[in-house]
């Protein structure tokens, strides 16, 4: 059996029968030109080394189907892979209620199947809120560990593969919350939300929350407008008093380590405004702040350089034994290329936000609308997952060769991916180390920049 991970959480475990069923599928349905080879079967049992030789195979095969646009989004590939979850995690396939919080602190109640992907679940969470159907690609579902002091710390956003029930369910621990955000970084589409009720009151309700948890820097006379606007109860002036504010739309991660701009110093990352902010404490205690913008960002990847624990689920994200890296490539002048590494538990939520904003950054300048970013509702109804229709998803990675130039031009969201045998490896969670994600959005320092 092979533990498959995605993100750098144990998503399912599948036998080489059940991959070799999938692989037979692929091809029927789009032909033996499309699908990529397989590793072949074998007649007598394999060594240690044959074993590890098909888990590199089975790797590779994996990630050349996730990165082909027509496989990698097929219906077949994506069901697959919730299925195998489902069966991974014993959960069978039931109605349930299924609680989902808002910024407020509300919870909303849906009913739903245990086998319901992402997608549907945020229809679901948006029909019970009256949230029209063209506003609801600009929030998502994550997923959150709460903190003592009731603030979020973000694990992951849900992916469209994955069964949001069995992906909370599996971990056992009441911590561990699915919420509704806002999933856009540009402030100028506040504008299109607020258009509608619920819209509004969703934002309305996460920008207070930002504010309450320090996420949102304010003055006094800054808070003594906001607290006048909350009780004349104008939502639309409070948020725009709001997008004036500094780290409006951030995303705020917990305290971790960076090594910029030197080793082994404290820093607290924000994402938003298409770059990540340090606010960094120097070893003579000393704080700095600084920006890394996204368009200067050649490449970056994640890395785990220890085993995860084994939990339940074969993941315990956020626990301190978990050390995963997240390193980016930064032109910090016209000629000079620096890498800068962060160690957080939080990487591989922080790597997604920066391909989200470059996802964004490359629709608005191709001329296109956030809108046609994200599907929309079929003739009103949800859509189960036993759909025929295909739901786009991340790629499997593949891991660049030594002998190439590491990096990997990919306009695709990101998600690093492994197999691990389970009979060869002591730890049920591995995350591949090379995998480079490049950036579209890259752009060289002009000398009016310098």
């Amino acid at each position: 059996a092979y533990n498959i991970h995605v993100n750098g959480v144990l998503h399912c475990r599948v036998r080489y029968s059940q991959l070799l069923g999938l692989h037979e599928q692929l091809r029927k349905e789009y032909g033996t030109n499309v699908v990529p080879a397989f590793p072949p079967k074998k007649i007598f049992t394999l060594t240690p080394a044959e074993v590890e030789q098909r888990r590199e195979q089975l790797e590779k095969y994996m990630q050349a189907v996730r990165q082909d646009p027509t496989l990698g989004g097929s219906e077949t590939f994506n069901s697959f892979l919730r299925k195998a979850q489902q069966e991974t995690q014993q959960i069978p396939t039931e109605e349930v209620v299924l609680e989902v919080m808002l910024s407020n602190g509300q919870k909303v109640k849906v009913t739903i199947l245990t086998s319901d992907q992402t997608e549907d679940v945020l229809e679901a969470v948006a029909s019970k809120l009256d949230l029209p159907d063209d506003l609801v690609g600009y929030f998502s579902l994550f997923l959150v560990r709460e903190t003592k002091d009731g603030a979020f710390s973000f694990v992951r956003k849900l992916q469209e593969f994955e069964l949001p029930y069995v992906s909370v369910t599996s971990l056992h621990n009441p911590e561990f919350q699915i919420i509704l955000r806002k999933s856009y970084w540009d402030s100028a589409y506040d504008d299109d939300v607020m258009e509608h009720r619920v819209g509004l009151n969703l934002l309305y309700a996460q920008t207070v929350s930002d504010i309450e948890h320090g996420w949102i820097v304010v003055n006094k006379e800054q808070h003594r407008q906001l607290k006048s606007l909350q009780e004349k109860v104008s939502k639309k002036e409070f948020i725009r008093l709001a997008q004036t504010l500094k780290y409006y739309g951030y995303l705020k991660f917990d305290p971790c380590v960076t090594d910029f701009p030197e080793k082994g110093c404290h820093v607290v990352v924000s994402a938003g405004n298409n770059e990540l902010n340090f606010q960094v404490r120097l070893p003579n205690e000393q704080i700095k702040e600084g920006s890394f913008k996204v368009t200067r960002m050649r490449c970056w990847r994640v890395t785990s350089s220890v085993p995860m624990s084994n939990g339940p689920s074969g993941s315990s994200p956020g626990k301190s034994e978990v050390k995963l890296e997240l390193a980016f490539e930064y032109l910090m002048s016209k000629d000079r290329l620096q890498w800068v590494t962060i160690t957080s538990p939080q990487a591989i939520m922080l790597s997604i936000c920066l391909q989200s904003m470059v996802d964004e950054l490359m629709v608005k300048k191709s001329g296109g609308s956030i809108r046609k970013m994200f599907r929309r509702r079929v003739n009103g109804a949800l859509r189960r997952s036993d759909s025929q229709q295909a739901v786009k998803s991340p790629p499997l990675l593949d891991s660049p060769d030594a002998s190439r130039e590491p990096m990997a031009k990919l306009s695709s969201k990101l998600t690093s991916v492994s197999l691990r045998g389970i009979s060869h490896s002591s730890s049920a969670n591995d995350v591949g180390a090379n995998d480079f994600h490049g950036n579209y959005a890259f752009e060289g320092i002009g000398d009016e920049d310098l």
